[in-house]
């Protein structure tokens, strides 16, 4: 035994350096039996090897951009500690997430060009896949929008409102009142968050004081920077709400588990009710009058 562990020992001094040997050992849990003797000392010899990768990247991690398909593992609704937090998410095909680039003044100024419309399975709108200098990205298309199509990306807000094109992306001083918009910025720079589900589009209403007022499909009302950017146009895939599912199985191919076919008693929820509209959501960090005494 004591040949054992001096030759344990030895190999482990080779294998790795003293920083590495004392991270390892860090990374290794304590033995179940107490230290000392040959058994201790075969074990420190063992555990003196190169430490295991704990670093395991997952498709959300991903930091560098890429147009490439990138695979996605299924959570079926729970969280890491394997507890369902979301019902109703279950089974489904297998699909690959497209990164799609919402921060349309991301990398470059000016004129890109449409090379490609495809369907995404992770979303209900379609996306297209658009060239400009040196860079390819996939972005949100609207409802018109065709391979070969020229786009334009500006950041510039000049005394007259511009004369925008479907598929155009301005900040929100810049064009005229009145626009069907979609893609909308909720802080400038921070990408599109706003009317992003297929066939929906909101309306610029009215700029005051450097802010601009905007009707979401909901028909509550928004209140954001004129710096903030915006699509032109309506998000594509119109007819995305007249589709017919036709049986069970296709909720289950895309992802959605039933629940219990037990009858429930309907509660208050269930009953028609006239609500008013919310008030303004504003995300401007206007001055507060103060009244002088």
């Amino acid at each position: 035994m004591a040949a054992a562990a001096a030759l344990c020992r030895a190999f482990g001094a080779l294998a790795v350096s003293a920083p590495r040997a004392a991270a390892a050992r860090a990374l290794v849990p304590p033995p179940p039996f107490p230290p000392g003797g040959a058994l201790a000392a075969a074990w420190r010899g063992l555990c003196g090897s190169t430490p295991r990768c704990t670093t395991d990247p997952m498709w959300k991690c991903r930091v560098k951009y890429t147009v490439r398909p990138v695979g996605m593992k299924k959570t079926g609704g729970r969280d890491h500690t394997g507890r369902i937090r979301v019902r109703g998410i279950g089974g489904g095909h297998k699909r690959r997430y497209r990164m799609i680039d919402f921060q349309r003044l991301r990398y470059n100024e000016g004129t890109e060009k449409v090379i490609a419309v495809r369907y995404d399975p992770c979303r209900s709108a379609d996306i297209a896949l658009v060239a400009g200098g040196n860079q390819k990205r996939w972005i949100i298309a609207t409802e018109n929008m065709q391979p070969g199509d020229l786009i334009k990306n500006s950041s510039h807000i000049g005394r007259m409102a511009v004369l925008a094109n479907e598929g155009d992306a301005y900040p929100l001083g810049a064009l005229p009142v009145g626009t069907l918009i979609c893609n909308l910025e909720s802080h400038p720079g921070k990408g599109a968050q706003y009317i992003r589900a297929a066939g929906t589009c909101g309306v610029l209403l009215r700029k005051v004081n450097g802010t601009a007022i905007v009707q979401l499909p909901s028909k509550r009302h928004m209140q954001v920077l004129e710096t903030c950017v915006a699509t032109v146009g309506r998000v594509s895939n119109v007819d995305h709400n007249k589709r017919v599912i036709g049986k069970a199985g296709r909720n289950r191919w895309l992802g959605k588990r039933p629940h219990t076919g037990l009858w429930h008693r309907k509660g208050g929820w269930a009953g028609r009710k006239i609500k008013p509209l919310p008030p303004m959501k504003s995300y401007v960090n206007l001055p507060r009058i103060t009244t002088q005494q």
